[in-house]
């Protein structure tokens, strides 16, 4: 690894560009909806009812600028916007199926720690 060449590029190694890419909260569960196809903004809401409205279009603003997902806005009235993944998104895909089945491995165990309930 190019210590020098992550330096310039303002990121200490390759893993800080990737949680860059997908930190935060809403953004992998964003994804992980976008791979099964376009989605507009009210379906995305509805298949994440804990995320606010600020905070989605948020996330989606940041996946958009940095050409993960697209947003394509129709000529209508009312406006009509959808969502959907870029063939650079989709590179994440790999990854988003890693995360999903660690999550269904160990959703138990991980509810078990957060509530504190004894098995």
């Amino acid at each position: 690894m190019d210590t020098e060449q992550n330096t310039h590029s303002g990121f200490g190694c390759p893993l800080e560009v990737a949680i860059e890419i997908i930190g935060g909260k809403w953004k992998v569960p964003i994804l992980y909806h976008l791979q099964s196809g376009t989605k507009r903004f009210n379906e995305l809401k509805r298949l994440m009812p804990r995320v606010t409205q600020r905070m989605l279009t948020k996330q989606l603003r940041e996946l958009e600028h940095d050409q993960i997902i697209h947003r394509k806005v129709y000529a209508e009235i009312p406006p009509r916007v959808e969502y959907s993944i870029t063939e650079f998104g989709l590179t994440l895909s790999p990854l988003l199926k890693v995360l999903h089945a660690w999550g269904t491995e160990y959703f138990d165990k991980l509810t078990v720690i957060r509530h504190g309930a004894a098995k």
